[in-house]
């Protein structure tokens, strides 16, 4: 399975989210998946792809061209650095090459991502399952907004219920696997 991970790139993260980031690197690599990120060697993008690496999984980084240095830094360690023109195409290609994606806390470019792949599987343009891994708590006000949004009438149940929450790693690995698993048995039915 190659699994998409949105996460922090910023170097300013409480080093508890990058040692997450690494875990999940980890926990991938063990499991036996691809990873794809933003392709950044700094903060969690860093740490989770390190990881993943040091534990045998193949990981591909996509960067936009253009990228300002001090924003990010392309980690060219990865097994696969794919350039793009802009940072749509970059979001993507990321999108093109996951199985699942794996969110972890980040900033508004984490969010944006999120709310893109969130959108996209509510209206149908893909059924990839959408974990966020939040053991920290980070997005619990997300998670609440949601719910709001839905008591209000502005969401849709099938769009609360199109993300999955974890605060363990290993389950948010599992719902990936076993959400990857019911996709590919209905594919192949048709």
């Amino acid at each position: 399975m190659t699994v998409t991970v949105f996460c922090a790139s910023s170097t300013r993260v409480d080093g508890r989210h990058v040692a997450v980031a690494a875990e999940v690197g980890a926990e991938l690599a063990r499991r036996g998946h691809t990873l794809v990120t933003g392709g950044g060697v700094q903060s969690c993008m860093g740490a989770v792809a390190a990881a993943a690496r040091a534990g045998g999984a193949r990981t591909v980084g996509v960067v936009p061209a253009g990228m300002p240095a001090s924003q990010e830094v392309p980690d060219g360690a990865n097994d696969e650095l794919v350039l793009v023109s802009d940072m749509r195409a970059r979001k993507a290609e990321m999108d093109r090459r996951a199985d699942g994606f794996l969110v972890l806390p980040g900033g508004i470019g984490t969010l944006e991502e999120l709310l893109e792949i969130w959108v996209a599987r509510t209206l149908k343009f893909h059924a990839k399952p959408i974990v966020i891994l939040d053991p920290h708590g980070v997005y619990g006000r997300l998670r609440e907004l949601m719910e709001h949004l839905l008591d209000e009438g502005f969401n849709r149940p099938a769009a609360v219920e199109a993300v999955h929450y974890a605060a363990d790693i290993a389950a948010a690995f599992d719902h990936l696997e076993a959400e990857h698993r019911l996709l590919s048995a209905a594919l192949q039915q048709t």
